[in-house]
């Protein structure tokens, strides 16, 4: 009966929750994804903790490890009138907007151009960003314009892989705060908040669709800024508010339970983590991940740092069950598994099915407290319509086309 009740409770808690605005014509902008070969020792799984530990001891955003993996979301920007042309990295993981990471490509000063005199660096786990601030001219595309914004104009950098230009952060604006000098308790504010401040938005919202990718390089994602759009997920949007965990409430982050099939618990009490663009896999706490391997078979693969299923664990392969205030996310077996056709970029043989499940492992000592036992990274958010709502504090999902599709 107590069960009942409080599974009746938090369903009311998510109908309460204020709306958001679904517009018939919502302001989208294309992603592109782009697969890199890894190109050094690294399995796809030391980027993702490496990313992690950078997040986290980094905690002013900026450039991270993983944004040398071996995929992500891009979207082309221009700066300045006259425009220059950028391709930043989409990421909820970090809060500032920076250009020139290939210094082939420098940020170019312009009529727009105003010097704040204040110096911004980033250093992480496998190299380091540093510039200076500048207000300039943000052309997003579909007229989405931020006449003022913050961005950091790289004078050296190292780690960014060829081809992309820097970072459009859309995290939390207090993630900003720390990486100015010498004004370091000054927070940025992000673009989205820019883009509501002036109008240009009616919410101060973004939203991020993802799908799993049949080619090395896809124009398959839209981000939505300041409304939702309902071509893009199907039934509801279900809400949660921003965990109150510390260190995960930095972040986007929720409060989960996890279980495999319908009886094996994975994460059996509701446990602070956070959802992040700039994460390639879906990683858990050690012992999460251990009893999610035991439960499927699997045996870690030492080429590629993955979980590696034969066909007959494969077949046996149940659904994961994601429980967020009161609503259950279903995640297929088809969707726990790396895409087969890019199995050479992450080491793999052509044949091999290999999880998309990871250790998060444990951060090195001089990481601050380590509160999130999960990260759901860019494998979830392709089954999963995501909206991050500054104001209202919370996150929202929703099921999609993709969510039951067998597409690996």
């Amino acid at each position: 009966m107590f069960a009942n009740l409080v599974t009746l409770a938090l369903a009311l808690s998510v109908v309460a929750n204020p709306m958001v605005v679904i517009r018939d014509s919502p302001i989208n902008i294309p992603l592109m994804k782009r697969y890199h070969t890894v190109g050094d020792n690294r399995t796809l799984i030391m980027r993702d903790r490496e990313h992690i530990t950078s997040l986290y001891k980094h905690r002013h955003g900026g450039l991270r490890a993983t944004d040398i993996t071996t995929s992500a979301y891009v979207v082309n920007v221009t700066v300045g009138n006259p425009p220059t042309e950028y391709t930043l990295l989409l990421d909820t993981g970090s809060s500032n907007t920076w250009v020139g990471a290939d210094l082939k490509k420098p940020f170019k000063p312009s009529s727009t151009t105003v010097q704040t005199g204040q110096n911004v660096s980033f250093k992480y786990g496998s190299g380091e960003f540093s510039g200076t601030e500048v207000i300039d001219r943000l052309d997003l595309g579909n007229g989405l314009v931020v006449e003022k914004q913050g961005i950091g104009a790289a004078s050296s950098s190292s780690g960014l892989r060829a081809g992309f230009d820097g970072i459009l952060g859309v995290g939390p604006v207090d993630l900003t705060i720390g990486s100015l000098s010498p004004n370091t308790t000054t927070p940025i504010p992000t673009v989205t908040d820019n883009l509501f401040a002036q109008g240009t938005i009616p919410e101060n919202l973004v939203a991020v669709s993802f799908e799993p990718s049949t080619s090395i390089s896809d124009t398959n994602g839209v981000v939505t800024f300041g409304s939702v759009d309902s071509s893009r997920f199907t039934g509801d949007i279900h809400f949660t508010s921003r965990t109150q965990v510390q260190n995960s409430s930095l972040w986007w982050g929720i409060d989960q339970t996890l279980t495999y099939g319908q009886s094996t618990p994975i994460l059996s009490q509701s446990t602070a983590g956070i959802v992040d663009t700039g994460t390639t896999l879906l990683l858990l706490n050690t012992d999460a991940f251990v009893t999610y391997q035991t439960a499927t078979g699997a045996v870690l693969d030492d080429r590629t740092g993955l979980l590696q299923f034969t066909p007959e664990q494969y077949a046996a392969l149940e659904s994961l069950f994601f429980h967020i205030n009161g609503v259950t996310f279903e995640f297929t077996a088809n969707a726990q598994i790396f895409p087969r056709k890019f199995n050479a970029l992450v080491g793999g043989d052509p044949d091999g099915i290999y999880g998309i499940v990871g250790d998060l492992g444990t951060p090195p000592p001089l990481v601050p407290v380590f509160n999130s036992a999960f990260v759901n990274g860019m494998a979830f958010l392709e089954r999963f319509y995501s909206v991050y709502d500054t104001t209202n504090n919370r996150i929202g999902l929703a099921t999609t086309k993709f969510t039951y599709a067998d597409i690996n």
